[in-house]
């Protein structure tokens, strides 16, 4: 009988070498961005290791289990170097990284002072920033314009600016800037033609993040969203990012009490475990924090955070296990924490004739820390996947976002231990590598010349 296998050489790419250096653009450069960056320039020095880092630390398994190969996936697909970075981005305020960096207190000052020269040298440009959207924030580095295309046209001025002055070819560009006010989509957000109208008619529905989308695509710039807002995931930007052969990615960076949540959720439904409640709540005291204190901006981030938890479970599939499940979401700004947060986790389960039992979780944990090497592997997997010539939603990094984007007609898949499969299968077909999907009988069905080799080894 002819073994089954889960190949797909036709889907296999040509994936161009990624020569030269690659610009890596960031809206938003305060805890998160000046952490990246930081952590980048100290591991070129081989002063830090990237933990947490996919791309520079993990390895993917090739072959069988019989037959096995582990490579680092940076040794399997053709990543840009992290020497190769160029930085640059937009902030409402004008300190430069490493002021930033200090201010932001995530990393220790004996830390940044062998990269302080580095730090010092990337200074954010003026941003588009209107305060209707982030209502909590304000700073004297922004930009003035008549119309929100004008923004965007002076936002297209800055990438060309940046890739000519520093000789670049390729750029990405990662949202790391505040969650804005909560948005619907609405009639501007169905078509590119419509969007633009909206640019040029300062459409209220039209928010500073979509506009940094518009001249990331419009550039040909890969653009992740790295929060909750809608930022590319509408279908003006959808056509845009497909007329012009753009990757896309987010939304919401899945870090913290929310990785958590993904990582326990899984096991209690694949056990059958039924839950009658899950109370999370937050204290954080950094920028963020302060953003998320703002009634409009903490929906966007709660309806993003509350939207994991049905997506896993499947309520409808499984009533009477997780139907009545009572969800609630809390963050509250706490000052003193400053980017140390501390997520608290209730969760009343309940199994064998129903009779209930408790899980508590509480995750001291840095935001930073943990987002930083998200952005890592964020830009050097939009790179690739623009150099493997892919385009449009890049559904396999969901394992990347609290709130994944994906097809119009599907629904995102939420689940990290899947999400994780699909990201390094994705990987395995662009190389031409057979897909593993953990089936088949023939390690059971032996041939008996293998099970008499096999009983050779054995000492009784």
């Amino acid at each position: 009988m002819t073994q089954q296998t889960s190949y797909y050489p036709e889907l296999a790419r040509k994936i161009h070498s990624p020569q030269g250096a690659l610009g890596v653009l960031l809206p938003g450069m305060g805890a998160v961005s000046t952490t990246f960056i930081a952590g980048t320039f100290l591991a070129r020095k081989g002063l830090a290791a990237p933990y947490g880092s996919l791309t520079q630390m993990q390895r993917i398994r090739l072959g069988k289990r019989t037959d096995p190969r582990f490579p680092l996936i940076k040794e399997f697909v053709p990543l840009s170097d992290l020497k190769s970075f160029v930085f640059g981005g937009w902030d409402i305020y004008k300190d430069n990284c490493y002021e930033s960096a200090k201010k932001a207190s995530v990393l220790p000052g004996e830390m940044l002072d062998p990269i302080k020269k580095e730090m010092a040298s990337i200074s954010p440009m003026s941003a588009v920033f209107d305060r209707r959207y982030v209502k909590n924030l304000d700073g004297p580095n922004v930009k003035r314009a008549r119309t929100k295309m004008d923004f965007a046209h002076l936002l297209i001025r800055d990438i060309e600016s940046f890739k000519k002055k520093n000789g670049i070819k390729r750029t990405v560009m990662v949202w790391c800037g505040s969650t804005e006010i909560y948005l619907e989509k609405k009639k501007v957000h169905d078509s590119l033609a419509l969007f633009e109208k909206g640019l040029k008619e300062n459409s209220s529905e039209i928010s500073p993040s979509m506009i940094y989308a518009y001249a990331a695509l419009m550039t040909g710039t890969p653009y992740a969203n790295g929060a909750p807002n809608l930022s590319c995931d509408i279908p003006a930007l959808w056509e845009l990012a497909q007329k012009n052969r753009v990757p896309i990615a987010g939304k919401d960076f899945k870090t913290g009490q929310t990785l958590m949540k993904t990582i326990v959720a899984p096991g209690l439904k694949a056990r059958m475990l039924g839950l009658h409640g899950w109370f999370s709540t937050n204290i954080l005291g950094n920028r963020d924090g302060e953003v998320l204190d703002d009634p409009g901006s903490f929906k966007t981030k709660e309806v993003s955070k509350a939207s994991v938890l049905d997506a896993i479970l499947q309520p409808d599939l499984y009533p009477k296990l997780y139907k009545e499940l009572y969800h609630k979401i809390r963050i509250e700004y706490y000052p003193p924490r400053g980017d140390s947060k501390e997520g608290w986790d209730n969760i009343d389960i309940f199994g064998w004739c129903g009779l209930p039992m408790q899980i508590k979780i509480n995750f001291l944990c840095r935001d930073s820390i943990l987002a930083a090497p998200v952005v890592l592997d964020l830009v050097l997997f939009m790179d690739l996947a623009k150099r493997a010539g892919l385009s449009g939603i890049q559904e396999w990094l969901s394992f990347y976002f609290k709130s994944p984007m994906c097809r119009a007609d599907l629904k995102p898949e939420h689940a990290p231990f899947s999400q994780h499969l699909k990201l390094q299968n994705t990987l395995r077909i662009l190389m031409g590598e057979e897909v593993l999907d953990h089936s088949g009988l023939d390690y059971y069905e032996a041939k008996n010349s293998v099970i008499e080799e096999l009983k050779g080894h054995h000492t009784y």
